[in-house]
């Protein structure tokens, strides 16, 4: 009997030591193997780190009216591991802060400490939601993007995300300037997971965003949007853009688009809406092109302002074949009168003086081809191939603007040129950069501006350009009082065939004043207006609209308008 009774006290001592061993390799592994990883969770359950949010910094106009600012609101978060009776919460959080209690009630069925229930509430809700503290729910402070002029230059000024990061315009662009640098704290907490702040609180604090002052001025842009709207529904058009800019130094005024959005609630409005037309799309210019070709043609001393042109009576056949139109029946004019009445056939025949390569020269001296390089993002270069690529036909429609593409900024850049003497700027819409508490910290640079063309072919632009407001084609645009100058176009659309459309049209008008000393481009660009198409019916009377409604404004020196000058 003495033998099983010691095989079964040796086999209970077997099984003890292997208990035991089992436990010691248990321990080793959760104090050398594990160790690390659960002293990682004791931290993380005695302390707590929260990010500081950095202030995102402000845009304001020229004068400082604010046009993008941040301001602290609360969100709703909760622990949905602490509530129980998740249905009666979701319904008394969802009545309070009016979303709904089934989206609420989704989310407290995680199995989570921490849910968001919703971003971004008002702070009105503040104290009854800190009435709601013990059935788990509370609250932080977060930080809203504000447009506290609603749509207004909502395309050059672009939107946020709802962690404020820039999606959009000079949100994005300078993204990385405006958010600056978040901070954080770490603090123990107790067993209910409250901090408790004390010698043993880290702290970094945040480094605020910088502010920028444009160059926008919300007087100009408030009228350029209305005038933009008022065009939109009488000509009954699919979209359209106006820029306003200083010639001498780029700066731009206002950059509007239709359709218009509000970056308070651009969700609310479609993709198309949101798409800053006046640097993304590109288009035949048309007429407005014309002012390239005589600039080149008088540079290069192809051609003089009196010189006589015959125009065909309206219909011209290329050597190709191609046969140009002209609107209206023209026969001899002075080359002045060419411009003064746009003549497609007069221009492209006087264009043969001027060789591919030249002509060409002077359309990249006048940027297009290439990127503005104002500071909004999307810009496309628009399209100018070179001469090497032109056909038989280039050399008589290129000079009419055809068989080129180009964007509304670009035409201001070129009417720009002839407005300030003939040089090119770039256009620019950060005038500088600041501190909070207003130090600078960066000023725009202007860069030397390229001479295009001389003073003098630049001053016999002028004059040319004031005929067309006074007595050609854009008498429209006429301002009483002001001597203003510009040039129409009327650009037929591309169908998907590759032929010209009959039906679609792009209606523009380039303006500038008051001459000769102007402190104004105005680029006026309407896309498929109907059933009126024409540039001096449509975009014409839009200039005058904008230039009558800010004359005082500007304080413009009204002087009667100027005869044109006979020049030899």
């Amino acid at each position: 009997m003495a033998r099983p009774t010691n095989d079964r006290i040796m086999g209970i001592l077997l099984i003890g030591l292997a208990l035991l061993g089992l436990l010691w390799l248990r321990c080793g592994w959760l104090q050398v193997l594990g160790g690390s990883r659960y002293a990682a969770y004791a931290v993380a359950q005695q302390q707590s780190t929260n990010i500081i949010r950095a202030r995102r910094g402000s845009l304001v106009d020229r004068v400082g009216r604010p046009l993008a600012v941040s301001v602290p609101v609360p969100s709703v978060f909760a622990n949905a591991r602490a509530i129980d009776a998740k249905r009666q919460v979701a319904e008394q959080v969802g009545s309070l802060i009016g979303r709904d209690p089934g989206m609420i009630r989704e989310r407290l069925e995680r199995d989570k400490q921490f849910v968001w229930i919703a971003r971004h509430v008002s702070r009105d809700l503040r104290p009854e939601l800190a009435s709601l503290r013990g059935e788990g729910i509370g609250t932080i402070e977060e930080s809203k993007r504000l447009y506290p002029q609603g749509a207004l230059a909502g395309h050059a000024l672009g939107f946020v995300n709802v962690d404020e990061q820039g999606l959009e315009g000079l949100e994005l662009a300078f993204n990385g300037v405006l958010r600056g640098e978040d901070g954080w704290r770490t603090t123990m907490r107790d067993a209910k997971g409250s901090q408790i702040l004390g010698p043993s609180t880290i702290q970094a604090d945040p480094v605020n965003g910088l502010d920028m002052v444009l160059t926008i001025d919300s007087v100009v842009q408030q009228v350029v949007e209305e005038t933009l709207d008022w065009g939109m529904a009488k000509y009954h058009a699919n979209g359209g853009s106006i820029i306003v800019m200083d010639p001498a130094n780029g700066a731009l005024l206002a950059v509007a688009n239709a359709p218009a959005y509000d970056p308070n609630e651009p969700a609310a409005s479609p993709m198309e809406a949101r798409r800053n037309r006046a640097v993304t799309d590109m288009f035949e210019p048309g007429s407005v092109f014309k002012v390239v070709t005589a600039s080149a043609l008088f540079e290069e001393k192809r051609i003089t302002p009196d010189e006589p042109i015959f125009c065909e009576h309206r219909s011209f056949r290329t050597p190709g074949g191609h046969i140009l139109h002209d609107h209206t029946s023209h026969g001899i004019l002075p080359f002045r009168d060419v411009i003064k009445y746009s003549s497609n056939i007069g221009t492209a025949k006087a264009a043969q003086r001027l060789k591919p390569e030249e002509l060409y020269r002077y359309i990249q001296a006048f940027g297009f081809g290439r990127r503005t390089g104002v500071e909004l993002p999307g810009e496309v270069s628009g399209m100018a191939k070179p001469a090497s690529r032109w056909s038989k036909l280039s050399p008589y429609i290129i000079p009419i603007g055809q068989e080129i593409a180009v964007t509304p900024m670009q035409l201001a850049v070129m009417t720009a040129v002839v407005a300030n003497g003939g040089s090119r700027v770039r256009p620019y819409l950060v005038e500088r950069i600041q501190t909070t508490g207003g130090r600078l910290l960066r000023r725009h640079r202007q860069e030397a501006p390229v001479r295009v063309i001389s003073r003098e072919t630049a001053a016999l632009m002028q004059t040319i350009l004031a005929s067309v407001v006074e007595s050609g084609t854009g008498q429209l645009a006429n301002v009483q009082g002001l001597t203003v100058a510009g040039k129409t176009g009327t650009a037929q659309k591309l169908e998907p065939t590759g032929r010209y459309s009959h039906s679609r049209y792009v209606a523009s008008f380039v303006g500038f004043g008051p001459v000769p000393d102007s402190r104004f481009v105005i680029v006026v660009l309407m896309d498929e207006p109907h059933p009126l198409y024409f540039g001096g019916v449509v975009s014409a009377p839009m200039f005058k609209r904008i230039v009558e409604r800010l004359a005082g404004y500007w304080e413009l020196e009204r002087a009667m308008p100027r005869e044109v000058a006979k020049l030899p």
